[in-house]
């Protein structure tokens, strides 16, 4: 199934995002625009282009079930979603239950919370769950994946499941594990402009040089369309690092706590509405930019035929 492109959606969130929910009066007039016209959770609705789409939220991550599922509840109900069910699924077992595959088989999005990314590998790891979830994503235009914090990490193949910052580009700093593989190029952080994540996802590229690290901002994530094509959503930053034309790595070689030597590792830094191209590994200013290079491109190829 992997030789195709996705037709379905991957939103990655960086986590925080401004779900709609405010403390008072005056605050929630503060950010009141910011979340109707930056705001994540709108754009991961518009994305399933429905009017009043099927919405399920999977809080298995988090360790606060019930909270978590009000917050996204509420949040997509600001958004005039009423349609939303939450699926607390806790054990293995759980993730085989006719009910839930159910439903999965017949929403429109389906959004993980954060939590602890590693649990969403133990509970969804060759299930069939997942083998759904997969499926749908590769084969259903307009099928909406989305996850925030610890469920936007899980998304790829390989899996940052933890790691020092204070330790940050010291050998070991990062934790690696298998996520849910829907996606196999890529490896994300989260949370990684406040907590100074740099580090940890430059040891995650250095040891795996062939992906593009994601690092997400806060209240920001990253809309992956045909399993390729990244833009840049929400409020906050994107940071891409490039290990490709790495020349100097000692990252596989020495041991673990030896400071890393690196030489020419690429930076992006992407904004809101910002393009990069996983197979061209280019950035763009815009989808347009985009779409026109490979417009430029076809029209060469034709013409050289």
């Amino acid at each position: 199934m992997k030789t195709q492109k996705p037709l379905g959606k991957l939103i990655a969130v960086g986590g925080n995002e401004d779900k709609g929910t405010y403390s008072s009066p005056r605050v929630r007039k503060k950010y009141y625009l910011n979340f109707f016209e930056l705001g994540i959770l709108k754009r991961v609705v518009t994305e399933s282009h429905k009017t009043d789409p099927r919405i399920e939220v999977v809080t298995t991550a988090s360790m606060i079930p019930v909270e978590v599922g009000t917050i996204y509840t509420s949040s997509f109900g600001m958004l005039n979603c009423h349609n939303v069910g939450v699926m607390d699924i806790r054990t293995p077992e759980d993730a085989r239950l006719p009910e839930y595959l159910e439903r999965l088989r017949t929403c429109d999005i389906i959004m993980f919370s954060g939590g602890n990314q590693s649990r969403l590998k133990q509970m969804f790891g060759d299930s069939p769950f997942l083998d759904l979830l997969t499926s749908r994503y590769y084969t259903e235009p307009n099928f909406v994946v989305a996850g925030t914090s610890a469920g936007a990490m899980a998304m790829s193949q390989i899996m940052i499941t933890g790691g020092s910052v204070p330790d940050a580009l010291l050998k070991g700093a990062v934790k690696i594990g298998t996520g849910l593989a829907l996606i196999d190029d890529v490896v994300i952080d989260s949370h990684f402009v406040k907590r100074g994540r740099f580090g940890r996802l430059i040891e995650a590229v250095s040891l795996h040089h062939k992906l593009i690290g994601i690092g997400l901002g806060e209240d920001t994530g990253v809309l992956i369309t045909d399993g390729n094509l990244i833009e840049t959503i929400g409020s906050n930053l994107v940071i891409i690092m490039d290990g490709h034309n790495i020349g100097h790595n000692n990252a596989p070689t020495v041991k673990n706590g030896t400071a890393l030597s690196l030489e020419g590792m690429t930076m992006h830094v992407l904004a809101k509405g910002n393009v990069y191209d996983i197979e061209e590994r280019r950035f763009y200013c815009d989808r347009q930019t985009h779409q026109q290079h490979m417009l430029t491109l076809a029209e060469s190829s034709h013409a050289g035929h």
